[in-house]
């Protein structure tokens, strides 16, 4: 009878959405359909999904690599990626082969191969690898070629909406969170960014711990609010842009008995932080100061 593209989504660890971009922009969906119901992929079908995905990791542009998976003859996933031609190259000295095939699909504005490759990373090496190895070089080339050409805004968006999705997976499937207070986490007041909030939640979710994730720019009073509903363990607080946050907000925290743990992320921190805040150094930091505050 064939799988749902839902049951595909999740054996692939993607998106439904993931999988109908893929079968309406390249032709890579299930086979037939009886009338009358929905559309089956075959395990044809899934083997030509799985050899698509293997090729994009491996750096092939996705409107290739999905040629290649259509042909009867499939090959092996190349060693090294192909090169991208013209003058879309990143500046990536050094760039693994996911580093690359993830900013060439960056490029191509190809959303759902995006997400493939991120969610591969996931699975393979975690929140924190992926965060520290693949994420965050790929966002900081892209965001030097802006700085340095003008353009690209719609790369840097274009990625950003594929990782938000990758990690909101990570954290959408634990369904049982170990902690029994919660974990607040939100963008300073001054904040656009979100991504690093999604990382934390996400690596946090991976050892059992649930976060609540408030956004980015939240006054200072709706987190006070939250924080006097909530009695959390722990509150993370990101600041990205320089100037965007002042540390003596932090004070302006109800005090709780007991007191959550408080932490100021990123670099956009301002002034000395207060006696009962902390700083974190990174990703791996923030989510092991937060585990042990929720009881882990």
């Amino acid at each position: 009878m064939g799988l749902t593209v839902a049951a595909v989504a999740r054996r692939m660890g993607v998106a439904p959405a993931t999988l109908r971009t893929w079968d309406r922009r390249y032709g890579i969906g299930p086979g037939a359909h009886a009338a009358g119901t929905h559309r089956r992929y075959s395990a044809e079908d899934i083997a030509r999904l799985e050899h698509m995905r293997r090729l994009v990791i491996a750096g092939v542009p996705p409107a290739e690599a999905a040629r290649a998976a259509r042909s009867a003859e499939a090959e092996p996933a190349p060693t090294q990626p192909a090169r991208a031609g013209g003058g879309r190259v990143l500046a990536q000295p050094g760039a693994g082969q996911a580093e690359r095939g993830l900013a060439r699909a960056a490029q191509s504005l190809d959303i759902a191969s995006c997400e493939v490759i991120v969610a591969e990373s996931l699975r393979a090496h975690g929140v924190v690898w992926t965060w520290d190895r693949l994420l965050v070089p790929v966002l900081t080339a892209i965001g030097d070629q802006w700085q340095d050409t003008g353009r690209g805004i719609e790369i840097e968006h274009s990625l950003s909406t594929a990782i938000h999705a990758a990690l909101a997976g990570v954290v959408g499937a634990l369904t049982q969170p170990v902690n029994v207070r919660a974990v607040v986490l939100a963008g300073a007041p001054g904040e656009a960014h979100t991504l690093p909030l999604w990382a934390v939640a996400a690596g946090l979710a991976e050892r059992r711990i649930g976060a609540r994730v408030l956004g980015p720019g939240l006054p200072v009073e709706s987190l006070a609010h939250a924080v006097r509903v909530l009695g959390p363990a722990a509150v993370f607080v990101w600041s990205q842009v320089p100037g965007s946050a002042e540390a003596d907000m932090l004070a302006r925290l109800p005090a709780l008995r007991p007191p959550p743990l408080l932490i100021a992320g990123g670099p956009g921190w301002t002034g000395s932080l207060p006696a009962r805040a902390t700083r974190s150094t990174g990703l791996a930091d923030a989510v092991a100061q937060i585990a042990r505050a929720a009881g882990e």
